[in-house]
């Protein structure tokens, strides 16, 4: 039995029970002049009544159960920073309220009435107001005096990354490699998934085709793999945001709304971030940064492993996933050489390198 059916019928009931009240009270007005055309009290009553009935049966969930539905569907888009400030602004504009109304309530009537209670409203919206636009600031100050008052911190203190959100986007927890990235502690924060995000994540492991329900299970078990790393915390959260459905458009709105960088590995996700503004950590960039430099003329042995595009080339990879083109590697298949570097090539999808053997092992060959 819903919610909504429950108010409906107490509303039908508590409306019929005034209305018949009300009609009552016409009734017996109206009886005391009466004439033959009028009704009596009793059928006032029962009128009113079932008018009241119909109109409580009708609109009581639009002033009980849905507000406070509405109500609870802001209050999941806002950050739990955000309601704290807020709350705390409210307090502070009160207590600046009740001080500056008792001297204004001694004014003569109607302003030591009036005023105190415009305060009051005035005092509470301001306060709400300064703290939640000056939110961020406000926690840096407490953050750094809480740091500053420790005398002796723990050890494996978190710190400044204790109160950092990381939002995580379904892409990158498909792609595994987030799970090996928290292991080495260089991500400090919180790792934030919305709840949309999981239901994308399990509604791609529900597919029909097998490629997709692969990746979605995959994504199912690098995300139970980041809850049991006892070094990162990992909280999913039912924060929502309003009026978007595409997955991306909501993670760049809450990342805004929150103030906190988005991991992804997505491309497009990545371009529409940056343009609104929105700080993102691309794991696919870090990757390539931290693949090792290889300059023109430096010596490196790899294993040639398939053929190349061109005629006479071979293909190698280093152990980071690097393609190596090896000029005249054709002859050297499934064999170590030694090569030289003559290119560094960046593209889009990562390093290339070029190189041709070495010639002694030409000659050797």
């Amino acid at each position: 039995m819903s919610a909504d059916f429950i108010f409906r019928i107490l509303g039908m009931i508590g409306f019929a029970i005034g209305g018949a009240f009300w009609g009552k009270s016409w009734g017996i007005a109206a009886n005391v002049n009466a004439t033959a055309s009028t009704m009596s009290v009793d059928q006032y009553a029962f009128v009113i009544g079932s008018v009241g009935a119909l109109v409580g049966l009708i609109l009581t969930p639009y002033f009980t159960t849905r507000p406070m539905r509405a109500l609870k569907k802001m209050l999941t888009t806002v950050s739990a920073q955000s309601l704290l400030s807020a709350l705390v602004g409210l307090i502070a504009g009160l207590i600046v309220a009740a001080l500056f109304s008792f001297p204004i309530s001694l004014l003569p009537p109607p302003f030591g009435k009036i005023l105190p209670f415009i305060a009051v409203l005035l005092f509470g919206y301001l306060g709400i107001s300064l703290f939640v636009m000056r939110q961020a600031d406000i926690f840096t100050i407490f953050s750094s005096l809480r740091a500053g008052s420790a005398a002796a911190p723990k050890e494996g203190a978190g710190g400044w990354a204790d109160n950092r959100n990381i939002l995580l986007d379904t892409s990158v927890i498909i792609d595994g490699r987030i799970a090996d990235i928290t292991r080495t502690g260089f991500l400090p924060g919180t790792l934030l998934i919305p709840r949309f995000v999981l239901n994308e994540l399990q509604y791609i492991a529900d597919s029909p085709d097998s490629m997709r329900r692969q990746r979605g299970r995959r994504g199912m078990e690098v995300l139970s793999a980041l809850q049991k790393e006892p070094a990162m915390q990992v909280r999913i959260s039912d924060i929502d945001v309003e009026g978007m459905r595409e997955v991306d458009d909501k993670l760049v709105v809450l990342a805004r709304q929150m103030r906190c960088p988005i991991l992804t590995n997505d491309y497009n996700l990545n371009r529409v971030a940056e343009l609104q503004g929105v700080t993102v950590l691309n794991i696919n960039e870090l990757a390539n940064a931290v693949k090792s430099v290889l300059l023109p003329g430096e010596i490196m042995n790899i294993r040639v492993i398939q053929e190349g595009r061109e005629s006479g080339q071979g293909v190698a990879y280093l152990d980071d996933g690097t393609m190596v083109v090896v000029e005249n590697g054709r002859e050297y298949m499934d064999k170590e050489i030694t090569i030289m570097v003559t290119k560094v090539l960046q593209t889009a999808a990562g390093r290339m390198i070029f190189g041709r053997p070495e010639e002694p092992n030409a000659a050797n060959h």
